[in-house]
Order: structure tokens, then C-alpha cells, then sequence
């Protein structure tokens, strides 16, 4: 049965969207108005690469079984979707048109399923050990989420990379890094079949009797997706310089591979004090040998060097739950303090 799904975020999102697609479900983007426009009379196009191919594939959406459109905040329709999917960057959640958009999604109870690096905080207060930290520090505004009860709330570890490129339209995606998307389950046993009937189909489809890379994996533990805060602390948020131009996440990790390595098994110890299997996490190994592809700065060190007054602060995230725990670290904590830097000068 197709689903219908409503995605927030036109850009990271249109590669969960296309995989949506490809398994006959029918996706909807909330985007900007000229974006709605350019996808709604062209499409989308992703670009990936299937296993043992030397090039990437063009995907297109007008070519898929499902059905795509895409629309503006103001004119979403809450009620005609099985699920919500979060792909924004988390200050693009205080804007006030995607705010009105998000009390109707909480109002209609729907459940979402976010793609974004910093995880939504109701989903933190589904881990019983910071429920009752003091958090909102680390978000753009926090009043975004307080009307969404925390069992509604699920996190993919966002890993496939990818990125618009910069000369061409917003409706096209290029996928450098193919992992998957690994979610943890709802608290309702009836959204949880529905997330996992979107993992059987999104497997189950091929491209000239090839397997598709980048799937939707389905884990009973909360913490899976919480790998990602030690590879973001690794590398992504380390690629942001005091002065200068941004690293390339290689160099952020390959710089100094002995203090990458402490950085990773510091915040792998931190999950583990809240509750994460080892079995939940990433080795560092398996990290640093992706690392050594991920040639371009992080999305959030870019826009730190653009001037991005705001951005997404896992590394403050997870600097809060460090102290709160009594871990503090202190490279952690000089990470913060460049970012702090760099995004005080853009707002002065």
C-alpha cells in the first residue's frame, strides 16, 4: 500500500524522498516557494553510485512509481500523511512559518522520523538519563518541540553524505558517501510497523536488477542513531579552523589520528554511560577508513565560513552532557569554543 509521507527540507531530504519513491510511496517536500516551483514542474535528481560502478547514477523523480510534489509551510495539509519526516537544519525549525507547521504536525500526533544531525529533543527525553539534563542551550529554540510528545519522536543516524552542487539547480543532489539511514523505533507498536513495512520496500528495490545503496535499517535501541555524535565531534565539527578557511573532515580526522581517536572513544564512553551498547556504535577504525573519502568540509563548517550566524550544535550538545555527566573533555570543549568564535563573529 503506498504511504503518503511529508518531508520537511527539499535538499538532504530529497534523498530519503527518492528512496521513498523508488518503493512506490508518495512523498511531498516543504521547501521555499521558487524551490516548490523549480521540483514541482522538473523533479528532483539524485545522484549516486551503486556498488562496483565507476560513475554515479542519475536518478530522476518523474521517472519513479511514486508520486512526488512539493509545497510551501503555509500550505501543508497535515492531515494527509502517514508520517513526518524532519530533514531541515535544526535553526531552519525557528523560522516562524516552518513553527506554524510544526504545532499542526504535533497537534495531529503524526509520527516523525527525523534526519537531521542534531537529534529533536523530545527524542532525547525518550533516554531516561537526560531527560532531566538542561538541554536547550544547544538549540536554535527549544519552544519548537514542547508540544511533541517524546514517544512520537524517532532519530535516523543521518550518515549517507551528500550535497547540492553549488552550480547547479536546488532540485539536484549528489550523493558522495552511500551508508544508510539507521532509525530507532517509535514508542507505538503501530508506527513502528509502518517504519518497518518503508524498510522492506525501500530494500526490496533495484535499478536494472542492481541493489540501491542507501536503505532505512530499523533498530529496537534508541541509541543507534547516537553513534553519529562521536564521528560529528570527530570530524565534522572539528573541520571549522579559528581563522581561515575550513578543513576537509580527512584532514580533521587524519590530522592528528591519535587525538581523533580519543575525541571518538570519548563520546562512545559518553552514550555508553547513557545507556548504549557497545554493539550501538561505530569503531573508530570503521569511521576513520570513511573518513579518508569525505574530502569536502562539513556542511556546518561551510556555513560557519559563509557567516551562518546559526547552525546545528551537536558539539555543544553533547559538551552539556558531558559536563552533566561529570566527563568533561577538553577537546570537546576547545571545538566549542572555535565554533562559539567563528559564529560570534558572523553576528557581529
Amino acid at each position: 500500500m503506498a504511504r503518503n509521507i511529508l518531508i520537511l527540507g527539499a535538499s538532504y531530504g530529497s534523498l530519503l524522498a527518492t528512496k521513498l519513491l523508488m518503493a512506490g510511496h508518495n512523498v511531498t517536500l516543504v521547501c521555499r516557494r521558487k524551490t516548490a516551483d523549480l521540483i514541482n514542474s522538473e523533479g528532483t535528481e539524485v545522484r549516486i553510485k551503486l556498488r562496483d560502478e565507476p560513475t554515479h547514477r542519475a536518478i530522476f523523480s518523474r521517472d519513479l512509481p511514486g508520486k512526488l510534489d512539493a509545497t510551501t509551510p503555509q500550505d501543508v495539509d497535515v492531515s494527509r500523511y502517514d508520517l513526518v519526516g524532519l530533514a531541515m537544519q535544526e535553526p531552519q525549525y525557528a523560522n516562524h512559518t516552518i513553527r506554524v507547521l510544526m504545532i499542526k504536525i504535533a497537534e495531529a500526533k503524526l509520527p516523525c522520523l527525523s534526519i537531521m544531525n542534531m537529534p529533536p529533543l523530545p527524542y532525547l527525553k525518550r533516554i531516561p538519563a537526560l531527560a532531566g539534563m538542561d538541554l536547550e542551550e544547544a538549540f536554535t529554540n527549544a519552544q519548537v518541540w514542547e508540544r511533541f510528545e517524546p514517544g512520537l519522536v524517532s532519530l535516523c543516524s543521518p550518515d549517507p553524505q551528500a550535497f547540492r552542487p553549488p552550480e547547479e539547480g536546488a532540485n539536484v543532489l549528489h550523493v558522495g558517501l552511500p551508508t544508510n539511514f539507521k532509525a530507532a523505533t517509535f514508542a507505538d507498536e503501530a508506527h513502528n510497523t509502518l517504519l518497518r513495512e518503508l524498510e522492506a520496500d525501500i530494500d526490496a528495490v533495484t535499478l536494472d536488477g542492481k541493489d540501491v545503496p542507501v536503505k532505512l535499517k530499523v533498530f529496537d535501541s534508541l541509541f543507534v542513531p547516537l553513534a553519529k555524535w562521536s564521528m560529528l565531534l570527530t570530524g565534522n565539527y572539528r573541520c571549522v579552523t579559528p581563522e581561515g578557511a575550513p578543513q576537509s573532515i580527512r584532514e580533521a580526522v587524519h590530522g592528528d589520528i591519535d587525538l581523533s581517536r580519543s575525541i571518538y572513544e570519548h563520546v562512545d564512553a559518553v552514550a555508553r554511560r547513557l545507556g548504549a551498547d557497545p554493539q550501538d556504535q561505530v569503531p573508530f577504525e570503521k569511521y576513520a577508513k570513511a573518513a579518508e573519502s569525505l574530502l569536502k568540509p562539513s556542511s556546518a563548517a561551510r556555513a560557519v565560513a559563509s557567516g551562518a550566524p546559526f547552525i546545528e550544535r551537536v558539539d555543544l550538545l553533547v559538551k552539556l552532557v558531558s559536563h552533566q555527566l561529570g566527563l568533561p573533555n577538553a577537546a570537546i570543549d576547545e571545538t566549542v569554543r572555535t565554533v562559539d568564535g567563528r559564529l560570534n563573529e558572523s553576528i557581529v
